[in-house]
């Protein structure tokens, strides 16, 4: 019956984990998979999360079905934290919201219910970008493509090159957008250069597809949305995919969003049905356990701000790493700079390390990173970032022997 299958190769980075959890090394590091650790390289829970759960769990409760788009806490609280409080694309009713699960189903959703309103369009992402982005649109029957991003002689944006190309895409093409926090690079868009490129978008009445999935790791959680507040503002139709899985550090419960920007409320209800009909033929309701933890968590004023805190608590703990793995590096490895480590926002940095050099520190030192030359910031601590320097620089000492 199956004869005729190919064999699955793999995801690169969740098999990348299972070779670390492998390893019997033990001095072993994962700065593979994109999760934050603390300090003690633990999986956090946070404070605000305990005390909802333990709301949830006083007493226990019946498990219905969740409605198809979410709870409506959930979903009012999706909208204030991409486009503010009581913003104006808000009160008009523009936007279409539905939980979904984690920020990957979101992506689907909405790659499914574009593909199906929008057939001819096509899909860009950036060059390089996260590798499920183009399995997401390709599995739902895009043709996907990439825009010119990443630089690595400046490790900074191809600004002018991206802006040219994108020029040259038609109506109705979707460009899949990371507002902050660039994954995999680390590398955002300044304000001056988001303000040029919806611009371009607007123009030529592309439809941007913006999926932040690390507000709050950049700056903070109002300047890393400035991208979806600034295209609200243009009056742009436009996707957001939102995910709570990092900022909430709630991975496996799924909790993600996707909100459609539309012209005016009508078009929002339109909107809001055939996401709800969409949901339906994929997985008909969201998780149960997540949505009420972050209903709760961010529709209490008090755990609400103790959340925030939280966040910058762990933004501020990889922002350290930066700087110490910057320092050692550069004690380490005489007439270069690694200002770039520094410059980068969020949990992942591209190191411009080779595929041949992440082998070798994954052979030589138990070191694991994706081959690309990613690496999770966040997988840094205390006890294990002069090993790391160690190693990073004797991998690059010995090409430069």
């Amino acid at each position: 019956m199956f004869s005729h299958l190919t064999a699955y190769a793999g995801d690169p980075i969740l098999g990348l984990m299972q070779k670390h959890d492998e390893d019997l090394r033990g001095d072993k590091v994962n700065l593979g998979v994109g999760v934050y650790y603390d300090d003690d390289g633990r999986l956090p829970v946070l404070e605000s999360v305990k005390q909802a759960e333990e709301r949830i769990a006083n007493p226990i409760k019946p498990r219905p079905y969740l409605p198809m788009d979410g709870l409506p806490g959930y979903r009012a609280a999706c909208q204030r934290l991409l486009f503010g409080k009581d913003t104006q694309v808000i009160k008009d009713g523009r936007v279409a919201t539905v939980a979904t699960i984690g920020g990957s189903g979101a992506l689907k959703v909405g790659a499914d219910f574009i593909h199906a309103w929008f057939p001819e369009a096509k899909c860009y992402v950036s060059d390089p970008t996260w590798g499920n982005h183009i399995g997401i649109f390709e599995g739902s029957g895009f043709e996907v493509g990439k825009y010119p991003y990443y630089d690595p002689a400046t490790n900074g944006v191809r600004i002018d090159d991206m802006l040219a190309f994108l020029d040259k895409l038609n109506p109705n093409d979707v460009v899949l957008l990371h507002p902050c926090c660039h994954n995999p690079t680390g590398v955002d868009l300044t304000r001056e250069q988001w303000d040029q490129v919806l611009d371009v978008i607007k123009n030529k009445r592309l439809l941007a597809f913006m999926d932040i999935a690390y507000q709050g790791f950049g700056e903070d959680m109002d300047a890393d949305a400035y991208a979806i507040r600034r295209a609200a503002e243009l009056g742009l139709s436009f996707f957001v995919s939102n995910s709570f899985s990092k900022n909430l550090s709630l991975y496996g419960e799924r909790v993600g969003g996707l909100s459609v920007v539309c012209q005016d409320a009508a078009q929002a209800k339109l909107v809001h049905g055939q996401l709800k009909y969409t949901i339906r033929r994929i997985y008909s309701s969201p998780a149960s356990h997540g949505g009420h933890v972050v209903d709760i968590v961010m529709n209490d004023d008090a755990l609400f701000e103790q959340w925030v805190g939280e966040v910058y608590v762990m933004r501020d703990r990889i922002r350290a790493m930066r700087a110490q793995l910057r320092e050692a590096l550069e004690q380490k490895v005489a007439g270069r700079s690694f200002e770039y480590l520094t410059k980068q926002n969020g949990m992942f940095s591209f190191t411009g390390l080779t595929p041949e050099q992440v082998q070798r520190l994954q052979d030589d030192f138990a070191v694991y990173m994706v081959g690309n030359g990613r690496m999770c910031v966040a997988g840094l601590n205390s006890r294990n970032i002069d090993y790391i320097a160690n190693a990073m620089a004797a991998v690059l000492a010995n090409d430069n022997a």
